[in-house]
């Protein structure tokens, strides 16, 4: 399977849209990566370890609301820390726009520079806002354009978005693979997501972009105290498209396999999760095995949220919301359970509401897998009770 988001078209079942994206997570506290030196792997998890009793969530969805309408691909979510508005990225027209907590006003604030698809996943994908937005307006994209995929800054002067700045460049970028999530994480870093470019070698590369989650500053540097010296944080990753950090400050992050397994993963610093050398669990030495997998039908995973002691993460080829509760005290993920099998088409991006146990979705039905038509996209409202 060529696609890294294991592509098949259910065209009976695609009917609309919810958005969301990796959760921006200002305020969480009690966290300072161990970034010193890379953890030793642990060992190879346990069927029993993957569902134990001890990871619980205290509610489920109990309501879903259509919010916004009239969306094309809109990938990437990332709130306000005041959390009175979101700002919401449209994968291949580069468009961003502004949107109320009540969905009812939607601004378009600007359009990224320089950007370009890829004919298949490349475009205009991650937001994140500054955590110190009231200060700066700054809002962080990431986007494909001539040379590869960057990461650029741009600068909100109350209507629209100005000044726009390239951190980084040069992430390979292909048709396929690319990535794309940018969060904030409590230690007041940039965490990005970067997919393998269709070449397996490069996730296994310490000095290479890509099969990456990179952490870099507010200014395009490599954050101090990176486990390989550079910008990457972890490796061995194939097309990662979903992360969010918990109340703990642990990092999750959701990951397209190829033809046998997703994951939902548990990141540390300088831990190596195995592609292409491994997809799933496997015993080879220096290989990180994920929390859970999933077969690529039901799940092909984008992006990831975390709401009551649980992780959502929406699913595209496989049409719904998985939750999977986890811990507070230990590292163990409870049973996963599917909502919304089938009804809204392929889910993008999920998205904590800020203040609220709520969250946001999106789909992404116009693209080349959903093939429905421009603007048939939706905005989400899920509730947890």
């Amino acid at each position: 399977m060529t696609s890294g988001e294991n592509s098949g078209k259910n065209s009976g079942k695609k009917r609309a849209a919810l958005l969301g994206a990796a959760a921006l997570v200002a305020g969480l506290t009690q966290y300072v990566p161990a970034v010193s030196a890379a953890p030793a792997p642990p060992a190879s998890m346990s069927a029993s370890a993957s569902t134990s009793t001890s990871a619980s969530a205290v509610g489920e969805p109990t309501d879903i609301e259509t919010i916004s309408t009239g969306w094309t691909i809109p990938w990437g979510t990332s709130w306000t820390p005041d959390g009175t508005s979101a700002v919401v990225t449209e994968r291949d027209d580069f468009r961003v726009w502004l949107v109320s907590k009540d969905g009812k006003e939607k601004t378009r604030i600007g359009t990224v520079p320089e950007s370009q698809t890829t004919g298949g996943e490349g475009g205009l994908m991650g937001v994140a806002v500054d955590p110190d937005w009231d200060t700066n307006h700054y809002v962080y994209v990431m986007h494909t354009s001539t040379e590869g995929n960057r990461i650029a800054r741009m600068t909100y002067d109350g209507t629209q978005l100005t000044d726009y700045k390239v951190l980084l460049k040069g992430i390979k970028k292909n048709k396929y693979h690319n990535g794309g999530r940018l969060a904030f994480g409590p230690d007041g870093h940039l965490y990005a997501t970067t997919g393998d470019a269709q070449d397996g070698d490069l996730a296994q590369d310490k000095n290479s972009l890509n099969g990456k989650i990179l952490r870099l500053t507010k200014d395009g540097e490599p954050a101090p105290g990176n486990p390989f010296g550079n910008y990457a944080y972890s490796m061995g990753h194939r097309n990662p498209q979903g992360i969010a950090f918990d109340p703990q400050g642990r990092l999750w992050e959701a990951e397209l396999g190829q033809s046998a397994k997703d994951e939902l993963n548990l990141i540390k610093p300088g831990a190596n999760y195995g592609w292409p050398t491994c997809e799933g669990e496997c015993d080879v030495s220096g290989m990180t095995n994920p929390k859970k997998t999933w077969g690529v039908a039901e799940a092909s995973p984008s992006g990831v949220a975390i709401v009551d002691g649980a992780v959502y993460m929406a699913a595209l080829k496989g049409e719904r919301l998985w939750r999977i509760p986890i811990s507070a005290d230990n590292e163990d993920v409870g049973t996963a359970k599917a909502f919304y099998v089938g009804e809204y088409g392929r889910l993008r991006a999920v998205t904590a509401v800020p203040g609220a146990d709520q969250l946001w979705l999106s789909t992404t039905n116009a693209d080349n897998n959903g093939g429905e038509p421009d603007g048939s996209d939706r905005i989400f409202r899920v509730t947890i009770g």
